[in-house]
């Protein structure tokens, strides 16, 4: 079994491997705008779980996750080719809802500043 440094280099390359693949090879425009959030390979190198996001948030997730399952061999093909593991991990997407959850506090907080400032004049 790898190492947890191991584990976290393994990760990061991938992750930032995919992204150039999505961002210079790819042209199916479901997949225009979206960019990875965290990749977690599992101890034994079988599945690596992939989180995915978008700019225009929730609204394309279905889309998003369909094309990316869509290119899914792809992917794997070209990620194996860049990576060299002696097994390389079956590819699965999950839509990560954290960058639109930290919009909405981040919007709340903004709120209730703008609140408690009126308040305080």
């Amino acid at each position: 079994m790898p190492s947890q440094v191991r584990m976290k280099r393994i990760n990061d390359r991938i992750k930032e491997d995919l992204s150039e693949i999505l961002i210079k090879e790819i042209a199916d425009p479901r997949l225009n705008g979206v960019y990875i959030t965290d990749v977690n390979v599992d101890r034994e190198l079988t599945f690596a779980n992939i989180y995915v996001s978008a700019v225009e948030g929730k609204s394309r997730s279905k889309e998003i996750i369909d094309g990316l399952n869509h290119a899914k061999s792809f992917l794997r093909r070209n990620l194996a080719e860049r990576i060299q593991l002696r097994i390389f991990p079956q590819l699965r997407f999950f839509w990560d809802p954290t960058p639109e959850k930290a919009d909405h506090i981040e919007r709340l907080l903004s709120q209730i500043r703008e609140e408690s400032g009126s308040k305080q004049e």
